[in-house]
């Protein structure tokens, strides 16, 4: 006889703390790197192939410093979860230190992120 089980939305409930963020976070980062990479290839397959004004309108927007901002964010804080995630799959022992590990996952992308941010606010002021 079958279990008859209806699991329902309950899987898409947020159950809070930083672990939920930071997988949330994760993968929004790694999906927005690759929408970027794949339009990046297509506006430049547009520019050089057809002189596009679509492939222009596409590198506008990478030009602008929220643009940059933003996959600033995502490279850095995926490459440092991605950091965080390897050494807690290599070395299991440390996976009781998991919270700890996030919280020094920040500590260190803050300051990374805020010195890339100020470089380029002073780099779009200086025009």
């Amino acid at each position: 006889m079958a279990v008859s089980r209806n699991p329902g939305l309950d899987g898409l409930r947020y159950r809070g703390g930083g672990y939920m963020v930071t997988w949330m976070l994760h993968r929004i980062s790694g999906v927005s790197m690759i929408l970027f990479v794949s339009l990046h290839v297509v506006a430049a397959y547009l520019l050089t192939q057809y002189g596009s004004g679509v492939g222009r309108a596409i590198n506008t927007v990478y030009e602008s410093w929220l643009f940059q901002a933003y996959i600033f964010f995502c490279i850095i804080f995926h490459t440092l979860n991605g950091a965080r995630v390897i050494t807690l799959d290599l070395w299991p022992r440390l996976m009781q230190y998991q919270r700890e590990a996030i919280w020094l996952e920040w500590l260190i992308f803050i300051p990374v992120y805020g010195l890339s941010l100020l470089m380029l606010v002073q780099q779009g002021l200086a025009g």
